[in-house]
């Protein structure tokens, strides 16, 4: 009893509250999102979406209690037979799954879907946890670098097969992690360098006006270089190699499907079809924008009410909170989650394991990503993506999944001194 006791004692109860306060936010925002003044139902009507999103709650808080009462060294020892298990999974799920919107990423259970891409999250952060655990794994070896990167990329090429390019992506989030376990900075300058060079090509009209001042900066760079041949030559290479790339980015995004081709054509110009592809993100940003300071009241919303935004109750969920609390309930929303990242970074460096440690930072890398890539989709700074906002998007692959990613690293942490005397 006194074991039982010590262990509820070390549970991060706020965490727990934060994730809970977030969870319930979310259920009313989606109840706004679907309400109908002319047919209104009630928030539990299980005929409507917060009514089913209800039930996804209770089962996902079933799901909080099995990971709670569970040995906590199940989550090391099957990491990764789990990993192994998603994998085949994924490989499945091009052929045997339920085909949405062109892509087969589903699997229909009766009246219920699942997304195998979202739960397999937690299962590449507990592989990578087991990988990394290792005392002789060291990050700055580029054998262990070529490891962590195939363990993230399996799942995001079986991902890419469905195809859905928006989960695939928040699998990079990962990158975060082993920055912090010690993977050499040059890879994250070179690759925003590659990224602030994708977005210039994008943004221009023509590639001259890339082409030019990178020639002349090379030019430049050589003349007042010392003059050795090497130096000479590594400048051109890169100048050349930064203007090839800017020209062939237009041939790679030329074959892209439509509309992913129309979401970046909208990023850098929105008003370009603000009745076709630009539709969503602008009515987006007039949502909340018309909330102003206050917001117009919850039920109150009237881009909401007449659905001018699709979507709205999934990867759009913010911009109801915007419209209906304003300013202010947005600056609380983002409070909340920035909370709850500072409060798992505090409990991820506090651990006693590299394993935990690291799967501690994954939980973190995700919920950032998705935070940050949700709302800038929102307000126009993302292209549309399909990355709900996590606790608070409607879906229950979507609940599920990050209640199993957060309350798997709760456990580990109200265990972490167990952890520390198994591992030694």
């Amino acid at each position: 009893m006194r074991q039982n006791d010590l262990y509820i004692n070390k549970i991060d109860w706020l965490s727990i509250l934060l994730y809970g306060a977030l969870v319930m936010i979310g259920w009313f925002n989606i109840y706004a999102a679907v309400y109908d003044e002319q047919a209104a139902k009630s928030i539990f009507d299980f005929s409507i979406n917060s009514g089913k999103q209800l039930v996804w709650i209770g089962t996902a808080v079933l799901l909080i209690t099995v990971i709670m009462v569970a040995d906590y060294r199940l989550f090391d020892n099957l990491s990764l037979i789990l990993y192994g298990i998603f994998l085949l999974i994924l490989l499945l799920t091009p052929f045997i799954g339920k085909e949405i919107n062109g892509q087969r990423a589903w699997f229909e259970i009766g009246p219920f879907r699942l997304q195998p891409g979202e739960f397999a999250k937690f299962a590449t952060a507990l592989a990578l946890a087991k990988f990394i655990e290792k005392p002789s794994f060291d990050l700055s070896q580029p054998k262990f670098q070529l490891q962590a990167i195939l363990v993230i990329l399996l799942p995001v090429s079986l991902i890419m097969l469905q195809p859905d390019t928006g989960t695939a992506m928040v699998y990079m989030a990962f990158f975060i992690m082993l920055y912090r376990e010690g993977m050499p900075q040059k890879y994250y300058v070179f690759a925003l360098v590659f990224i602030a060079i994708s977005l210039l090509s994008l943004a221009v009209d023509n590639n001259l006006y890339i082409a030019l001042p990178v020639a002349g900066l090379t030019l430049i760079l050589i003349l007042l270089g010392k003059k050795n041949w090497q130096r000479i030559v590594t400048l051109c290479l890169i100048g050349i190699a930064i203007i090839a790339y800017s020209y062939s980015l237009d041939l790679v995004v030329s074959k892209l499907p439509q509309h992913q081709q129309n979401r970046i054509m909208v990023l850098f110009n929105p008003d370009i079809d603000p009745l076709g592809v630009g539709w969503n993100v602008t009515q987006s940003k007039i949502a909340i924008g018309s909330g102003g300071f206050w917001g117009k009241g919850y039920l109150e919303g009237t881009q909401t009410k007449f659905d001018f935004v699709p979507e709205q109750h999934t990867d759009f969920i913010f911009c109801t909170l915007g419209e209906e609390f304003g300013w202010i309930g947005s600056l609380v929303v983002v409070f909340l989650f920035a909370a709850l990242l500072i409060r798992l970074v505090f409990l991820a460096e506090r651990q006693k394991t590299r394993f935990s440690r690291v799967y501690g930072y994954c939980v973190i890398s995700i919920l950032l990503f998705h935070f940050m890539i949700n709302i800038s989709m929102t307000i126009g700074l993302f292209p549309v993506v399909g990355i709900p906002l996590p606790f608070f998007s409607y879906g229950g692959s979507s609940l599920w999944s990050f209640t199993i990613l957060l309350f798997i690293f709760i456990k580990l942490d109200s265990h972490r001194i167990q952890l520390l005397g198994r591992m030694n």
